[in-house]
C-alpha cells in the first residue's frame, strides 16, 4: 500500500499507511504523536486514529483512540500474535457469531435481537471491527465515562482523573483513598453484582469463557451500580480456541494453579474455561458485597517464601476465610459475614468456596448467581442511621430485623409481600414464587406482576405500580397495570391504591399468568 499525506483544514498530518512499528511507517518515516493515521477496516471502510508514543499498554496489546476517543483502536504488542491465524481466526468469531452486542440479523449471536444487542453493548466492551492495515488489530468501543475517575476522586491527592475504575480502588485496602461520594453504598455493590453474573450468564450460554475475569477486566462504577466487562478478545471457544492467558493473581482458579508445573497438552494440565469463570465470578461477586477477598486470611501456608505462601494459598491450599468447618484461615475481626445475606446467596458461597473451590463440578452457574442476587434485591431495606456508610442491607430474618453493618435495628413495621403464581394444571392452586421487602417508594416491574415475566435483559423497565407511605398508611399504587384487584375484589384503575394490610389478598392483575400477592407485616 502506497503510503500519501492529507493535510486537514487545521493542518494536522494524517498518514495512511501500510505498517507502523516504534513510532515508523513501513516506509521509513516517523510518526509523530499527536499525527492521524488511517487504518484500513476488514469487509470495507476506514477508521482514523491518533498516534501516541506512550499508547497504554496491556500484557498484550497497546490502545489508540480516535479522535472523538469513542472508540479504541488495538494492535498487539508483539505483531506476531497479530499474524497468528488461530488468532485471527478466534477474533473473526468473536466480532461475528459469537457477539452478544449485535443482533442476529446483523450477524451476530444466534437468536439475540436488537433490544438484548443493545442491553449488553454497555455491559461489554466487545470488538466491533478488525482492523487489517496498518496491521491486523480490532476496533471496540471506548468505556463509558461514568467508568473513568474524574476530578476529586480521591480524598489522598492521588491524581485518578481518567484512569479506570478497577475494582480494586473500592473493595481492598486503597478503598481508604477513594472520596466517599465515589464509593456508593450496598445497595449500588449489589446492583453491580447481578449486573456482571448476567453479563457472565451470556457469555457462558453462548458458549464462550472469558477465562480471565478480574479486577482488572470488570471495570465498575459504585455510584450507578453498573459493570462493563473488557478484553473480550482472547475468549475461549472451549472444543476450537484454547485460552491464551491462566488469569489473574487472585482470581485464578485453585486447579488452574496447582496444574501449571505440566505443559498445556498433558491431560492433568487444567486450563481456563467456563468452571474457572465461576471460581473468578463469585469471587468478584464476594469482594463487591463484603469489601475483602474471600481467601486472602491470616493463615500461613508456607514459610519458605512469599511466592510459595501465595501459590498454596490461592492454589492447590485455598481455604474459604469462612469455612464453616475449618476456621485455620478466618481473620479474628472478620464482621459482618454471608450468614448476614438472604439464605439463597449464603448457600450459593458455601458451594463456591467450600465445595466447589477444589471441585469444579460443584461451583454454582452464572445463571445461579444471577437469580439469587435477583431474589436479594427484593429484599433489600434500606438501614434506618443515617451515618451508616453502607445504607441498605439485606433482610434476613423479619424477625431480627438488624443492619450488620452498623447494628441499628429497624423499629418500624416491617411489611412483606409474598407473590404467588398459579401451579401448572392445578387452578386454584398456588406457590410463592417470590418477596418483596416493603421500602417508601419501592417500584414494581412486569416481573412482579406476570409469572412469564422474568427480571433480565428482554424484560421492558417500565414500573407499573409502586409502594409509598402516605399519612402514615402503607400502599401499593396502581401505575398502569390493567386488571389489578383489591381484596375485596374491585378494580384498582391507573392512579390509585390498595392498602398494605396484614393478611390482606390481592391479584396484581387478573389477566393471564398474573401473579396473586399476600401481604405480612411483622
Amino acid at each position: 500500500m502506497k503510503l500519501r499525506k492529507v493535510y486537514s483544514k487545521t493542518n494536522t498530518r494524517r498518514i495512511i499507511c501500510a505498517n507502523i512499528t516504534d513510532g515508523k511507517t513501513k516506509a521509513g518515516e516517523s510518526v509523530r504523536s499527536g499525527e492521524i493515521v488511517t487504518a484500513a477496516l476488514e469487509g470495507g471502510g476506514t477508521i482514523d486514529f491518533v498516534y501516541d508514543a506512550n499508547a497504554p499498554r496491556g500484557g498484550m496489546k497497546h490502545t489508540f483512540f480516535t479522535p472523538d476517543r469513542k472508540y479504541a483502536v488495538q494492535f498487539f504488542n508483539d505483531p506476531e500474535d497479530g499474524m497468528n491465524p488461530n488468532i485471527q481466526d478466534r477474533i473473526r468469531t468473536i466480532v461475528g457469531v459469537y457477539n452478544p452486542t449485535l443482533s442476529e440479523e446483523r450477524g451476530g449471536a444466534r437468536g439475540n435481537t436488537e433490544k438484548t444487542a443493545e442491553y449488553f453493548r454497555s455491559r461489554f466492551c466487545w470488538p466491533v471491527a478488525i482492523v487489517s492495515r496498518p496491521e491486523f488489530g480490532i476496533v471496540c468501543p471506548a468505556y463509558p465515562k461514568r467508568f473513568f475517575f474524574g476530578d476529586g476522586a480521591s480524598t489522598a491527592g492521588l491524581n485518578l482523573k481518567g484512569k479506570d475504575k478497577k475494582s480494586n480502588w473500592f473493595t481492598g485496602r486503597m478503598r481508604k483513598y477513594i472520596s466517599p461520594g465515589e464509593l456508593g453504598d450496598f445497595r449500588t455493590m449489589l446492583s453491580a453484582a447481578i449486573c456482571l453474573s448476567r453479563s457472565v450468564r451470556r457469555m457462558h450460554q453462548a458458549g464462550l469463557a472469558h477465562s480471565d475475569l478480574s479486577c482488572n477486566n470488570v471495570l465498575i462504577d459504585p455510584q450507578t451500580g453498573s459493570t462493563v466487562v473488557i478484553d473480550i478478545d482472547s475468549l475461549v471457544v472451549p472444543g476450537k480456541y484454547p485460552p491464551e492467558v491462566c488469569g489473574t493473581k487472585g482470581y485464578i482458579a485453585p486447579e488452574v494453579l496447582a496444574t501449571l508445573e505440566y505443559d498445556p497438552g498433558d491431560s492433568r494440565r487444567r486450563l481456563p474455561c467456563v468452571s474457572t469463570d465461576l471460581h473468578a465470578l463469585p469471587v468478584l461477586i464476594y469482594e463487591y458485597l463484603f469489601l475483602r477477598h474471600p481467601l486472602m486470611g491470616p493463615k500461613v501456608y508456607s514459610t519458605a517464601s512469599a511466592e510459595e505462601d501465595d501459590f498454596l494459598g490461592m492454589g492447590p491450599m485455598a481455604t474459604f476465610i469462612e469455612d464453616p468447618t475449618d476456621r485455620s484461615n478466618r481473620p479474628p475481626d472478620l464482621g459482618v459475614t454471608i450468614q448476614s445475606l438472604s439464605k439463597g446467596l449464603e448457600k450459593l458461597f458455601l458451594r463456591a468456596f467450600v465445595d466447589g473451590l477444589h471441585d469444579p463440578s460443584e461451583r454454582p452457574t452464572a445463571m445461579e448467581w444471577e437469580s439469587e442476587l435477583l431474589k436479594a434485591w427484593d429484599r433489600l431495606r434500606r438501614c434506618d442511621n443515617p451515618r451508616c456508610d453502607r445504607k441498605w442491607f439485606i433482610l434476613r430474618d423479619e424477625n431480627d430485623p438488624v443492619c450488620p453493618f452498623c447494628r441499628t435495628r429497624v423499629t418500624d413495621r416491617i411489611i412483606t409481600l409474598t407473590l404467588k403464581s398459579v401451579v401448572r394444571g392445578k387452578k386454584g392452586i398456588y406457590r410463592d414464587c417470590g418477596e418483596v421487602v416493603v421500602n417508601d417508594q419501592t417500584p414494581l416491574y412486569d416481573w412482579h406482576v406476570y409469572s412469564n415475566v422474568h427480571n433480565d435483559e428482554k424484560a421492558g423497565t417500565d414500573m407499573r405500580a409502586y409502594i409509598c407511605r402516605h399519612r402514615g398508611l402503607w400502599l401499593l399504587v396502581n401505575n398502569g397495570v390493567e386488571g389489578m384487584t383489591s381484596p375485596t375484589g374491585r378494580l384498582v384503575p391507573k392512579g390509585q391504591a390498595i392498602e398494605l394490610r396484614d393478611g390482606a389478598v390481592f391479584r396484581m392483575t387478573d389477566r393471564e399468568n398474573g401473579l396473586l400477592c399476600e401481604v405480612s407485616v411483622h
